[in-house]
């Protein structure tokens, strides 16, 4: 959007608004309190559809107002979601374990040939989120969490933060192969407290 992020810009702030994403001036008056906090970029849940679509009559409304945040959209579980809000808002986030089949009822190992062909699954599986983000200048926010990795990461690495970094580094060589850069990364893990050892 017109508020560039990483290299020698400033550290940016983000927060995210809390209302129900089909309160549509519940959260523009969120996110303009939000902007004159201080931040930089608003961030809304778009878990479905019909929330994707929301975010258009959000985005417009703060304009209305003379507001031209950038708006991230934050989507889980929901591949169509993020074509859809890719489309709408400057950056969207997703998640690398939403991509991927976990109905394996349990598969703890994979050979090489089963586990190429579901980075091959991925490949086109996310070909059309990142065709729309070329199209529309959209930023892809990957956010690669502890307790949401696939079976296939879990069966080589565990829930680790090497297992984090390597479902984040399939999407990133996948965006590559397809000359896509414009990519934030965000990893979050959270180690075991010693009372749950």
């Amino acid at each position: 959007g017109n508020t560039p992020l990483g290299g020698d810009y400033p550290v940016r702030i983000q927060s995210m608004t809390t209302v129900n994403t089909m309160d549509t001036i519940g959260n523009v008056e969120q996110s303009i309190r939000l902007i004159k906090a201080g931040c930089d970029y608003v961030r809304i849940t778009a878990s479905i559809n019909k929330e994707a679509k929301n975010l258009a009559l959000i985005k417009e409304e703060l304009k209305k107002r003379g507001y031209n945040v950038p708006l991230i959209a934050d989507v889980h579980f929901n591949p169509k979601a993020a074509e859809i809000s890719a489309a709408i808002v400057e950056k969207v986030r997703i998640n690398p374990g939403n991509y991927v089949d976990r109905n394996t009822k349990g598969k703890i190992s994979y050979t090489d040939k089963e586990y190429n062909q579901e980075i091959e699954k991925i490949r086109e599986n996310i070909y059309p989120l990142i065709k729309i983000c070329k199209k529309n200048g959209t930023a892809m926010r990957i956010g690669s969490n502890h307790g949401s990795l696939s079976e296939r990461i879990m069966s080589r690495y565990g829930d680790t933060p090497e297992g984090m970094v390597e479902a984040a580094m399939e999407f990133v060589n996948i965006c590559r192969d397809f000359d896509y850069h414009n990519i934030i990364l965000c990893l979050l893990y959270t180690s075991p407290s010693p009372r749950d050892s």
